[in-house]
């Protein structure tokens, strides 16, 4: 009753939902004080980026230490879940809405409020246990994990803790080609849910922080790796698995710069051949693959420049912002452990027990994932370079195999995907899912080539056309009278009409210049509106060329 009390009286103030706070101390006390909206937005308005100088290039020392030194590399990902609410409550949330709107007393923490759980998290949680080929704990529980910061108002966070809902298991992987290449295989410590925190705002001219709620008890899943990754370039194609993992899954969008999939990288060096860890260091604020890599190798640099210039007992225990201007990592807080998180068991929710039916159903309903694909495509032929691409994204990969059902040559279909197609979606800014082109006429357009009904000049007309407008391939080349000339008879003429019409040119020909053979060829191709085929023409060409005049 308290709790929905003071919730209406918030929505009758709708200025307590952007708090705008000033926290100052005075005689040992802490004062709170509010700004308006308006003047918030204002300050918000005149804030600029700053352009950072960028940092100087690592030292010769360090480069000449690496060697002697081995980097050892965790990563703990989160997981945004695709669900309708969130994990406890019937708040839905949707990525840019404005700051607490999707909010109600049990994801603001107010006093009285009880969770109630979301069973599509365990369902969510089960697949991607199952995806990562870990051992599933069929009863699990919820913990409160108990830290103070100002965007969690509960003072905790509903968490899992010693009995996550899956252990062990591992993800594979296949290096691009320009990184080595070769398959990695990495382990998976844990995989356990919990919701997520709110988010401050920060002001760079002001000394306050705005929060949002918003985010406020939406589900998460935390997946934790084994120490098992040794570079950068492992670790953000460990981090682009997950991503991919997720996405095949239907359980995420994976949206890096939406805070969908967020990593955090523990990182700490020791000399090669000693099996004792060293330091370890965290790293956040990492929104992108590309900035994973790059902060692991400056973390990695700055840790063997201070083991070189003995100063090692300097790493310490620690948590790191990744600077993006700067491109350093910078310390951000003492890192926390286990003990000053105080766990206890979720006294307001039940525990989660699962039954093997349940498993057995939505194992059952996996579709095939990134691995299994990838293995499938090799099989068919394709290089790794075309594997890595296809596989790549769901959406590709669905189009590629809706393509060669249809009875498409493979390796064709895979050229046209990966070349014009990919050109179109890329300058167009597109999905493949919103182009007019379906896999039946991709089909059909390759069969039209490899049959010769079209040339494949034409056939790249016709695919535009269908990108762009949608369409049957009979249809266009109906329409547009597109089918090749293929009877000799009829080519011989065409050719014969381009050699009276260019005598000066044929008489350079005879006289050694060859290389007017292009330029003929040209002008048949364009009296025949393109629909000559180019083997026969080239064959009649150089006969006709060639003869005694």
């Amino acid at each position: 009753m308290m709790a929905s009390t003071i919730f209406r009286s918030i929505q009758n103030h709708p200025l307590l939902l952007y708090p705008t706070a000033l926290f100052r101390r005075k005689n040992g006390v802490f004062y709170c004080t509010m700004k308006s909206t308006e003047a918030q937005t204002a300050t918000q308005e005149k804030q600029k980026p700053q352009i950072k100088n960028p940092p100087r290039t690592q030292t010769k020392t360090s480069d000449k230490f690496s060697k002697d030194y081995e980097a050892v590399i965790g990563i703990e990902t989160h997981v945004q879940l695709n669900t309708l609410t969130k994990a406890f409550c019937g708040c839905p949330y949707n990525y840019g809405s404005p700051p607490n709107t999707s909010v109600c007393p049990i994801c603001m923490g107010l006093p009285g409020a009880l969770p109630v759980l979301n069973s599509k998290v365990i369902e969510l949680a089960v697949k991607v246990g199952l995806a990562l080929n870990s051992k599933l704990s069929l009863n699990s529980k919820f913990d409160r994990k108990q830290y103070f910061y100002p965007d969690l108002p509960k003072g905790y966070q509903i968490s899992q803790f010693d009995v996550p809902i899956a252990s062990g298991g591992y993800i594979d992987l296949d290096l691009p080609v320009e990184f080595g290449g070769g398959h990695r295989r990495f382990g998976i410590t844990r995989v356990h849910m919990e919701e997520d925190a709110g988010k401050l705002l920060h002001s760079e001219n002001e000394s306050y922080s705005q929060v949002d709620l918003n985010r406020a008890g939406v589900p998460l899943l935390e997946i934790v790796s084994e120490p098992d990754m040794r570079t950068g370039i492992e670790a953000a194609e460990y981090a682009a698995e997950l991503q991919r993992l997720v996405r095949y899954l239907g359980v995420s969008n994976g949206n890096m710069q939406e805070g969908s999939l967020r990593c955090d990288v523990n990182v700490s060096i020791r000399p090669i051949g000693q099996a004792q860890f060293g330091t370890k260091v965290e790293i956040k604020n990492l929104n992108s693959f590309s900035s994973v890599s790059r902060a692991i190798d400056f973390e990695i640099s700055r840790q063997v420049l201070l083991h070189s210039q003995g100063q090692g007992d300097q790493i310490t225990q620690e948590t790191r912002l990744w600077e993006e201007g700067a491109q350093k990592t910078v310390t951000m807080r003492k890192k926390e452990g286990l003990a000053d998180y105080r766990y206890f068991p979720e006294p307001d929710l039940p525990g989660v027990i699962l039954t093997k039916e349940y498993v057995n159903s939505i194992r059952d309903s996996l579709p095939e994932l990134p691995e299994v694909k990838r293995r499938r495509y090799e099989k068919m032929g394709l290089s790794m370079q075309d594997v890595l691409f296809l596989a790549n994204d769901v959406n590709v990969a669905e189009f590629f195999d809706a393509t060669i059902a249809k009875g498409a040559d493979v390796k064709l279909a895979a050229n046209w995907i990966m070349g014009d197609i990919a050109a179109y979606i890329k300058n167009e800014k597109l999905t493949i899912n919103e182009i007019k082109l379906i896999p039946q006429e991709l089909a059909e357009l390759i069969a039209s080539i490899k049959g010769g009904t079209i040339s494949g000049k034409i056939g790249k007309e016709i695919l535009f056309e269908l990108l762009a407008k949608g369409g049957t391939v009979k249809g266009l080349i109906k329409e547009k009278d597109l089918v090749q000339i293929v009877d000799p008879m009829e080519i011989e003429k065409i050719v014969d009409k381009v050699l009276s019409e260019n005598p000066k040119q044929l008489e350079q020909y005879r006289g050694g210049k060859t290389k007017l053979q292009g330029y003929f060829a040209g002008q048949v191709m364009k009296l025949s509106k393109g629909k000559a085929n180019p083997g026969l023409l080239n064959k009649i060409l150089l006969e006709k060329l060639n003869a005694q005049s």
